[in-house]
């Protein structure tokens, strides 16, 4: 059912276990999390120029199964990894091709990751730099003048996130907030739909975008992302970064 029922049989203890039960699954979108995050560490440590796409990915997938993951919710794909030219690119997984691209001494990547437990999903992107052959996992040290902007303002816009929305802010507000934030920070907003971000939900088909039209109130899903793909207008590189975000209830 979509909303809980008002009498309960039991009044003094079925409220319990239920809170119990979202304890237990705010853990395991923790654990989900947790698994792709450490994915993206594992990899930064062992990236280097001469790899493909086609290894990264498969590196990456294999290592989320390996920290709990049991598929991938999004087409069955498991790490979407782009490079160079290509970060621009936004697709659908529908029609997502990993390409056999090998990493330059001076390159950037994008890897978002979408690895499940059961029907939880997770959700996470970055953006990784190599200069000289080494990743640079400290922003202020990037060499690059473009891909240091790149990755500040995907800071800031995760910043502003935190400090404008409510649990009353609609995800239509947001979205208009967040694209005029980017525009007037010099960049534009890349992704093939327009979009910012999407509920967390268990089937595909439930999800909802932070897009224009939509009035649904950010507070009325437990968790949603918040993904700017941006980049400087008619370059050839984009930036993403990806985090999943909720309401704590008090």
């Amino acid at each position: 059912m979509d909303e809980l029922p008002e009498n309960w049989t039991y009044p003094l203890i079925q409220p319990i276990l239920l809170e119990k039960f979202w304890q237990m699954e705010k853990q395991s979108y923790t654990k989900i999390q947790l698994a792709a995050k450490k994915t993206i560490e594992y990899i930064q440590s062992i990236i280097k120029p001469g790899m493909n796409l086609l290894e990264i990915r498969r590196l990456c997938e294999d290592k989320l199964l390996e920290l709990g993951a049991d598929s991938f919710w999004y087409w069955d794909v498991g790490a979407f990894v782009f490079a160079g030219d290509e970060t621009t690119v936004s697709v659908s997984g529908k029609q997502y091709v990993t390409s056999d691209r090998v990493i330059d001494n001076n390159d950037i990547l994008t890897i978002d990751l979408s690895p499940q437990i059961g029907n939880i999903w997770g959700d996470y992107a970055r953006t990784i730099i190599l200069e000289n052959g080494k990743v640079v996992d400290d922003i202020e040290l990037i060499q690059n003048q473009e891909w240091k902007s790149g990755l500040q303002i995907e800071e800031k816009l995760h910043a502003e996130l935190l400090t404008f929305v409510t649990k009353e802010t609609t995800f239509e507000e947001l979205y208009y907030y967040m694209n005029e934030f980017i525009l007037k920070n010099g960049f534009v907003n890349l992704d093939f739909m327009g979009n910012l971000g999407h509920s967390i939900v268990k089937v595909k088909s439930d999800r909802v975008y932070i897009e224009k039209g939509n009035k649904s109130k950010l507070g009325e899903v437990k968790y949603f992302t918040f993904e700017p793909h941006i980049a400087f207008p008619d370059s050839k590189y984009g930036y993403k970064k990806e985090n999943t975000y909720y309401f704590e209830t008090s």
